[in-house]
């Protein structure tokens, strides 16, 4: 049976990458975001491959929405058996200029949507005993990088609160997995930036191709935290 795999954040950037790269192996890719209008080509492209895709709206700040899109996703699928957090925001200001606002969203979407994503899926392996969830954060979480105060935080969080979780699933045989991708050419960059350092980043396919591998490893065996950075370094 081909594994069903959760990816959010799945519209554009590496997200959008993991997803092609998981089809075609043969899962079965839920391709989640805020705007479904960003998944119409991915999924077709799957799908034109020969491979099943479905593409759902969820926005991982709201626990009814990702209520509401497990609910699609099981009685599609059945299960899920990878969930991959990908959904992912930020903002490159000092501490000082991140208005209140700013750093809620950010905080809700990256640290608080995985939170929310991970605990809606646990019941599902916790009752199979098995599967994977796969975090997507940054180099941020452990490097100090002056205007990302907010994301930082929010990755830094998600270190430690999924590490943590992965003590407490070792008995279920469920595999917590956390990326940390140095810097990536995606939308998430200025186009000036991407402009100028476009020949040092890493393409969004060259982390997807590392999460692809930490999935797929002897069922004994969990790769626990990858850093992943480009040759010349941090930008």
């Amino acid at each position: 049976m081909n594994k069903v795999v959760w990816i959010t954040g799945a519209s554009t950037g590496i997200g959008f990458e993991i997803a092609k790269v998981f089809a075609k192996s043969g899962c079965v890719i839920i391709a989640t975001a805020r705007r479904k209008s960003r998944l119409v080509s991915l999924v077709s492209e799957i799908r034109f491959a020969g491979h099943e895709a479905y593409a759902f709206v969820c926005d991982v700040r709201s626990e009814r929405s990702i209520a509401s899109t497990k609910k699609k996703i099981l009685e599609k699928c059945g299960t899920i058996d990878i969930l991959i957090n990908n959904a992912s925001i930020t903002t490159f200001k000092s501490f000082i200029d991140t208005k209140p606002p700013e750093f809620d969203d950010i905080i809700e979407t990256n640290l608080r949507g995985s939170y929310l994503t991970a605990r809606t899926v646990l019941p599902i392996m916790m009752k199979k005993k098995r599967g994977q969830i796969i975090n997507v954060l940054s180099v941020a979480a452990k490097t100090v990088f002056t205007d990302s105060s907010a994301y930082s935080a929010s990755k830094a969080g998600l270190l430690a609160l999924f590490n943590v979780l992965r003590e407490e699933m070792r008995k279920y045989n469920i595999k917590i997995t956390n990326i940390m991708p140095g810097a990536t050419d995606t939308p998430m960059w200025s186009p000036a930036t991407r402009q100028k350092y476009h020949s040092r980043m890493m393409t969004p396919r060259d982390v997807a191709e590392i999460v692809f591998h930490t999935a797929n490893q002897p069922k004994k065996v969990v790769i626990e935290d990858v850093m992943i950075k480009p040759i010349k370094g941090d930008l």
